[in-house]
């Protein structure tokens, strides 16, 4: 019997979660919300741990002519410029099996969406999935398809619709996601617009008391994606407008933010910063880490990606885990052929929730260390001077492979 599967949202994980549930012979169709598949954010890196999946679905080539590769991971204090420690990336292939690349957000959608069609997926834009019900031996969706609402069954539903989902308040009744403190401001430059010294294709974090910055190069190495996330909270902001990556303010007031978060920083920072233009402001949300598998499935619906495990982007594997509930997902699809589908949820939700919990709370702590202040600072950049490759190397993360 093939089963129908519905994927509630466009996104990385969406796509992803559809493109494997075809590869695993499924007849899958991805309802997106927005009029067009658009991805807002800026960039994204990911890991071999990622990579590998992506090239065992026959996307290397894909991958290669959207990404960036770069050579070098540095950390670098904020307040001095001094480089503390650096973590080769050119050598990831031959520790971890799949290179390190960084890349835009839309490219990556793009490429996911070209593949998932390729497959048979059928994406279908202007459809909300509006409420989920487990009916035992099928899941009934309502969905509001071109201002038309109607319901649908399906064998399963995978709920993508993102760190603000509404399926998921449906499901688990969890309440909405929480402010962390902590704020995005991110930029896009073409490297050709830099003066020369700026220009970069390696990654770097610049790490600063309550704040740090993150640049490396995206589009082929065209362009260098900027993001300095500082602690802060707004102010008579609606909830509405916190759901969104792009909550603009004034130029002048961006800049005011920027310059008071960077006080005290170097000049070489304060360079690249004063470099970037049209900052767009995304206020971190995120839910405590997972703590078992109830939140990953609840009878035909299973949730993947942000709508499960929201992620602070300290660890930028955010998209990373939504790739890997992805290749999870297919891989329990096949494996577990013989068993019916609420059996294959379950056992993909035991297979993830721990993992993706792990990375939660090392994203979290990441978070911490970033921003550390006084003795904890001064711990960190000695320990990076000290031990440097060897703390910023992740074996645990990078070397995941899914089934395994």
């Amino acid at each position: 019997m093939t089963e129908k599967v519905l994927i509630a949202g466009g996104g990385i994980g969406g796509l992803a979660s559809g493109l494997c549930l075809a590869r695993a012979g499924a007849v899958v169709r991805v309802l997106e919300r927005a009029s067009a598949l658009t991805e807002v954010g800026a960039g994204v890196q990911l890991g071999p741990n990622v990579t590998h999946i992506l090239n065992a679905w026959g996307l290397s080539s894909a991958l290669e002519s959207v990404a960036a590769c770069p050579a070098n991971l540095h950390a670098r204090s904020a307040l001095s410029g001094k480089v503390l420690a650096t973590l080769s990336l050119r050598d990831m292939p031959a520790r971890y099996g799949a290179p390190y690349l960084t890349l835009h957000r839309a490219d990556l959608q793009t490429l996911l969406s070209q593949a998932a069609q390729a497959q048979g997926v059928a994406v279908q834009c202007d459809a909300q999935v509006l409420a989920v019900q487990n009916l035992g031996d099928a899941v009934s969706v309502a969905l509001s398809d071109q201002d038309v609402d109607r319901t649908e069954r399906a064998d399963a539903l995978v709920v993508a619709d993102g760190v603000w989902s509404v399926l998921r308040q449906q499901l688990l009744a969890d309440g909405a996601p929480r402010m962390t403190g902590h704020l995005a401001y991110r930029a896009l430059v073409a490297q050709s617009d830099l003066p020369v010294h700026l220009r970069t294709q390696d990654v770097t974090v610049w790490m600063g008391p309550r704040v740090h910055v993150v640049q490396y190069p995206v589009r082929g190495g065209e362009w260098l994606n900027v993001v300095c996330l500082t602690e802060g909270q707004l102010e008579g902001v609606a909830l509405q407008e916190l759901q969104g990556w792009n909550l603009r303010q004034t130029a002048a007031a961006t800049r005011a933010d920027l310059r008071a978060a960077l006080t005290g920083a170097c000049s070489a920072l304060h360079a690249v910063v004063e470099a970037c233009g049209d900052w767009r402001l995304w206020p971190l949300c995120d839910r405590v880490p997972m703590c078992d598998a109830h939140a990953h499935v609840q009878g035909r619906a299973v949730l993947v990606g942000d709508a499960a495990h929201p992620m602070r982007p300290y660890l930028a594997q955010g998209a990373g885990m939504a790739i890997e509930d992805a290749a999870e997902l297919g891989h329990q699809w096949t494996a577990r052929a013989d068993c019916d589908v609420p059996m294959r949820l379950r056992a993909f939700a035991q297979a993830r929730w721990q993992r993706n919990a792990q990375v939660q709370t090392r994203a979290m702590r990441n978070g911490d260390l970033f921003h550390a202040t006084g003795p904890v600072q001064w711990a960190r950049d000695a320990g990076l001077r000290m031990l440097g490759a060897r703390l910023m190397d992740l074996p645990w993360l990078y070397g995941y492979r899914h089934g395994a």
